[in-house]
């Protein structure tokens, strides 16, 4: 760039303003004198100096012919007759010169020449004396005559007439001369304006030439610019094709040399795990362990450089095949949940109802991007949860969103953080790990797939990847069959369970007691979404809550039973707070398989879900959740000690955490109803929290929900602020104690 040219320095921008304004200023003085110029042409018509200078003119004259003809008809007129009875001719040539004469008269009164001659006072009495003789002469020579004209009345008129000589020959001089002042005037400020534009012309011509030199100097300095920077431009290009070579000819180098080591990488891990078989000291123990670790870390790194080094030769392909999709997301899930539980962090996996179940992608580098995503969620979040949804767009395209609760990312680390060998801050290789290529290798394969990931984070709240691909949905291969095989003490396979449940912790707890059993589970939050995830995929059994907002399980239930076969045999079980007979029955109505009350333990739910889950049966078989003996404590221990076995205590924990967590929301959500007096979403809302506290074996609180139920249920009738500030303090009362007993 050093060959070009200095740019516009400040006293050559001072010459072009100062040229350009001087330009403008002599542009507007023209166009001031053109408009002067109009101006006075415009007077002229305005005034009409000639016309009106002839018309005083030709008044006078017909004044003189009137006063002429007025002689020969005197002269001729006999003096016993009047005009009338004497001979016609002199009669109607006087009458003809009066009317002309009156004619004449109309062209100079008017208010234009009185403007026109302000300053003269002769032609205000000269048009008072002409318009005086004019009303004596009409009653003689008018258009309805009054009197006849005779010798005394002609003298008489003749008499008045001499009059007007002198007043409008005075009249016709000044008006003469008054316009050929003014036309002086104008001829003289023409001569003026004209000589002035001719000037300013000059100026104007000469001001452009000036302009087009200096921008023709311009134009030749930027022309030479361009030609050097066409040649720079040129010689970028072959500089690029040399480093896009060499950058090819380095990819191929690292694509070999990555193969090249990971041969004796993998003979060394295997030798490794040979030698943990052998017997070892602790010592020797934790040495392995540690060179193992790190040589899968090296391993895993180099597997990361051998896809970039594809990526960039153009080498890496992908191999799209129909892929189950739900199957492969369950894969993800179960691999990922173990770090997941390991970091005490809950993962959820949420699959929207219209999602297909078989799709056409590359099931290798879609799960190596899912793997990144979430690999980097959990490792970059100390506590909370990650959830994988998987939704769909109106164009059909899939997205994958990863949201964690992890620490987060500002603006400045958003910026680098798809670079190479870059992660959010120079501190996060050290706290966590990494070379920091994921997220360049997914968003390669993402786009060699025809999509895209995009992120959007704050820092210290946690962070969103969405992946969008454009996996078009396929049938199902022939013989395709879902699920893997099981071990002798669950069912014969895994299952896809649909859970129908609009509380929370509810849905927590039922996750972890499905993850517990082995089966994968899909949740829904009201009836109308089980019946759209039931159309849209397949499952082995439901779990149908009877209680939920929008539709409820029975409708929910006699919608799926409406569908053709296969889908409306499937197993529904009612799942619900209830154990009334009426229940049941209603239940029995609407075509569900079976009846499980809450709180659902791990046994109850084994045995129903080995029951149906191999094939739909007619039989209803209603299986009891279990109940405690009543107990003046807040706690039913047994319910207690049956989730913390069959979860882990510090998973019975999680799910106290979230249950009292919403406490305040679901109490505010309870008084706000109350106060529309909405009782059926009180009821609903009521039954919902019952069922949770039932699961978990908070007894107190299961019974005044229960309470409140009942209350909402009867209307108006029992009033209800009683109860919600006695579920407000079984709360507390429940929280402390399992705080005290060390559950919390």
């Amino acid at each position: 760039m050093s060959g070009a040219p200095p740019p516009v320095t400040a006293p050559r921008r001072g010459w072009l303003v100062m040229l350009a304004t001087t330009l403008a200023l002599a542009l507007a003085a023209a166009a001031y004198v053109q408009w002067r110029q109009y101006d006075l042409l415009d007077s002229s018509v305005h005034y009409q100096n000639d016309a009106l200078g002839w018309s005083f003119f030709q008044l006078e004259t017909e004044h003189l012919r009137l006063r002429n003809e007025m002689h020969v008809a005197l002269a001729d007129l006999s003096l016993s007759l009047p005009l009338q009875q004497s001979r016609a001719a002199p009669r109607e040539a006087l009458q003809n010169r009066y009317d002309i004469f009156v004619s004449r008269i109309g062209l100079v009164d008017h208010d234009r020449a009185a403007r026109i001659m302000p300053d003269h006072g002769i032609y205000t009495q000269a048009m008072l004396q002409v318009r005086a003789f004019v009303d004596e002469a009409d009653r003689y020579l008018g258009e309805k005559p009054a009197a006849a004209l005779d010798a005394a009345a002609l003298r008489q008129l003749l008499v008045r007439l001499d009059g007007l000589s002198v007043p409008l020959h005075d009249l016709s001089l000044g008006a003469s001369h008054l316009l050929y002042e003014r036309v002086s005037q104008r001829n003289a400020a023409v001569r003026t304006q004209s000589k002035l534009s001719l000037g300013l012309t000059l100026f104007q011509c000469v001001l452009l030439i000036a302009f087009a030199l200096i921008v023709l100097r311009q134009f030749r300095s930027l022309s030479e610019r361009g030609e050097r920077l066409q040649a720079l431009a040129d010689n970028l290009a072959v500089a690029r094709t040399e480093a896009e070579s060499a950058s090819r000819a380095k990819s191929v180098f690292l694509a070999n040399m990555s193969h090249e080591i990971r041969t004796p990488f993998h003979g060394m891990l295997g030798m490794m795990s040979l030698l943990q078989d052998t017997p070892l000291s602790k010592q020797q123990a934790r040495f392995l362990t540690t060179a193992k670790e790190s040589a899968n870390h090296l391993l895993a790194i180099l597997n990361d450089i051998l896809d970039i080094s594809k990526l960039e030769s153009g080498n890496l392909q992908v191999a799209p095949q129909p892929l189950d999709l739900v199957a492969m997301l369950g894969q993800v899930d179960a691999l990922m949940r173990v770090q997941a539980h390991a970091k005490g962090l809950q993962l959820q996996v949420s699959i929207a109802p219209d999602v297909p179940h078989w799709v056409n992608a590359d099931a290798t580098r879609l799960k190596q991007i899912l793997f990144n995503l979430l690999s980097n969620a959990l490792k970059f979040s100390n506590a909370g949860m990650v959830s994988l949804a998987v939704t769909r767009q109106a164009g059909g395209a899939l997205l994958f969103s990863v949201v964690d609760t992890g620490i987060g990312m500002d603006a400045a680390m958003l910026s680098r953080l798809f670079q190479r060998f870059s992660q959010g801050d120079d501190t996060t290789s050290r706290r966590h790990g990494g070379a920091g290529l994921g997220l360049e290798i997914s968003r390669s394969l993402a786009r060699l797939m025809g999509g895209d990931i995009a992120v959007s984070s704050q820092a210290g709240v946690g962070s969103r990847f969405v992946v969008t691909l454009p996996l078009p949905e396929v049938a199902a291969p022939a013989g395709a069959m879902p699920g893997l095989a099981a071990d002798g003490t669950a069912p014969t396979r895994p299952l896809r369970v649909l859970v129908a449940e609009d509380h929370p912790v509810n849905r927590a707890y039922l996750e972890a007691v499905l993850d517990k059993l082995g089966h994968q589970a899909v949740f829904s939050e009201d009836g109308e979404q089980a019946v759209r995830a039931v159309q849209a995929q397949e499952f082995d059994v439901v779990l149908m809550d009877l209680h939920m907002p929008l539709m409820d399980g029975f409708a929910a239930a006699r919608a799926i039973r409406a569908m053709p076969p296969p889908k409306g045999e499937l197993p529904i079980i009612a799942l619900t707070a209830d154990a009334f007979q009426e229940s049941q029955e209603r239940t029995r109505q609407a075509g569900m398989n079976g009846f499980l009350t809450k709180p659902a333990h791990l046994p109850q739910l084994r045995e129903v879900l080995g029951r149906y889950g191999q094939q739909a049966t007619p039989v209803f078989t209603a299986v009891d959740g279990g109940t405690a003996a009543a107990s003046a404590s807040p706690l039913d221990q047994a319910t207690v000690d049956n989730v913390s076995v069959a979860l882990s205590p510090g998973k019975y924990a999680e799910l106290l955490g979230r249950f009292f967590g919403l406490h305040g929301g679901t109490l505010q959500s309870l008084r706000q109803t109350q106060g529309r007096r909405d009782h059926e979403s009180m009821r609903s809302q009521a039954h919902a929290l019952k069922g949770a506290a039932l699961s978990l074996g908070l007894r107190s609180v299961a019974d005044s929900a229960t309470r409140l139920q009942e209350a909402a249920a009867e209307g108006s009738t029992t009033p209800v602020e009683p109860l919600l500030d006695e579920l407000d303090r079984h709360m507390g009362i429940t929280r402390d104690l399992c705080v005290k007993l060390g559950l919390l």
